[in-house]
């Protein structure tokens, strides 16, 4: 894995709401297509996204759920699908596939799983591959949460 080829592009969830209640796809668009130009450029992209749980609001009509890690998991697993479905539905209109990384703190403690990680995430750059990595909120816990990844 070439340092100097590679980009890291931290999308959080205001980047990707614009601060509405809602993900701004037109802008999601955008921030896709100037990926695409990148990549063909010859760069390698890593997308760091956020907004698992902004999708699960959205997809299930704006629900006022009590502010429990609970009602996170579930809006998170929720939205994961409907955000990953998004990221692929526009990489593909550039020819480009993406791979899907869910990872955890245990995942970057556990020396066996942080190798594993980091082969998954050298292969898929290695075959030209988008990874797009998040934090997995439907199992993450406010002891175990790896960080505001916003």
């Amino acid at each position: 894995m070439s340092d100097s080829q590679t980009l890291v592009v931290k999308l959080g969830t205001s980047v990707l709401t614009g601060g509405s209640r809602r993900l701004n796809r037109a802008h999601i668009v955008e921030l896709v297509r100037q990926c695409a130009q990148l990549h063909a450029a010859g760069h390698r992209i890593v997308i760091v996204t956020s907004g698992a749980i902004a999708a699960g609001r959205e997809h299930l009509g704006y629900p006022e759920l009590p502010a429990t890690i609970a009602s996170k998991q579930l809006l998170a697993a929720v939205g994961q699908s409907r955000l990953i479905q998004l990221w692929e539905q526009l990489f593909s209109i550039y020819g480009i596939h993406i791979g899907q990384m869910l990872l955890t703190r245990a995942d970057m403690e556990d020396r066996e799983r942080f190798l594993n990680a980091r082969d998954t995430l050298r292969a898929l750059l290695d075959n030209h591959i988008v990874p797009v990595i998040n934090e997995n909120d439907a199992v993450a816990t406010a002891e175990i949460k790896v960080g505001d990844n916003d």
